[in-house]
């Protein structure tokens, strides 16, 4: 008998996530087999990274880079040891040995218009800092002039496509050697439409846009987010450029290719479209590459 015929992807990526906010359950042995968690309490996040969810690989931000009193600094949800404020260009370079030390995987930065704010010079030695150790830097960018800010400063990531005002394209244009994180789904109209159309003029001048949730905000689930990959659909994404924003990255934004280790199998053939990938993966099971090794005849 002919065996059932399968089509196969590599699991999916969520780059922005916020462990401590979600229930970890819902991530094990789900199709998300790694997940970029931006910003937490140091001590935690680093033990997700040893003992993650089942089947998911953990890669880490360590706190909140920003001013005394900027985001998110009084927000509920945020741990006090989750913000490392920071005031000066020493503090910046003071701040990066640390992430180096701790063996974060990226430099969170938050720049918050309605708060207080880091200086250009003390983004600055951040930023340099933080190439100088080898180490992406990534911004939640929230604001009028924000967005700008990050681009100039030469940092690797937004980490949320910005929906506080439509970019002109000349300051996208400087920008598109950047990675947007998506996080599309968790706005609602007005600024779900602003964010989709800088996503949309951003990809056509040669940005690169990856699948980011911000699990845990509000009702953003952990696990698969179908409402955020339909959003992506929405700011043009299908085909190839779908599936590599969903699955096909390095950990965190560093250099080298994803490493396959676990598998995606469904009958469906290979979806092209947000929808069809929605429902493949609803219909998809994981298919542990280790573990065929392993079981392999000799």
């Amino acid at each position: 008998m002919q065996p059932e015929p399968v089509t196969v992807l590599p699991g999916l990526v969520d780059r922005h996530v916020h462990l401590g906010l979600v229930d970890l359950a819902d991530l094990a042995d789900s199709p998300v087999v790694e997940v970029h968690d931006l910003g937490w309490d140091p001590d935690a996040v680093l033990h997700w990274r040893v003992h993650p969810p089942s089947g998911v690989r953990v890669a880490v931000a360590g706190p909140f880079h920003t001013a005394p009193g900027g985001y998110p600094s009084g927000r509920s949800w945020a741990p006090d040891d989750a913000i490392r404020t920071v005031a000066s260009p020493d503090e910046a370079r003071l701040a990066v040995a640390d992430a180096v030390a701790g063996a974060y995987d990226v430099v969170k930065v938050a720049l918050h218009a309605d708060m207080a704010l880091l200086d250009d010079e003390t983004l600055a030695a951040l930023v340099d800092a933080a190439h100088a150790a080898g180490l992406p830097v990534g911004v939640h960018a929230e604001g009028p002039g924000q967005a700008a800010r990050a681009i100039e400063s030469g940092a690797d990531l937004l980490v949320h496509a910005p929906w506080t005002e439509a970019l002109p394209d000349e300051l996208l244009r400087r920008g598109r050697s950047m990675t947007w994180c998506s996080t599309l789904a968790i706005h609602d109209d007005g600024d779900r439409q602003r964010a989709i159309d800088n996503v949309r003029r951003f990809r056509a001048l040669g940005g690169r846009v990856v699948y980011g949730t911000d699990a845990g905000n509000g009702p953003a689930p952990a696990g698969v987010n179908p409402a955020e990959i339909r959003a992506l659909g929405e700011a043009g994404l299908a085909g190839d450029e779908l599936l590599a924003a969903l699955t096909s990255t390095p950990s965190a934004t560093g250099p080298g290719p994803f490493s396959v280790e676990r598998l995606l199998v469904s009958p469906r053939p290979l979806p092209q479209t947000a929808d069809e990938v929605v429902a493949w993966l609803a219909d998809c099971r994981r298919f542990d590459v280790a573990s065929l090794e392993e079981n392999r005849a000799p």
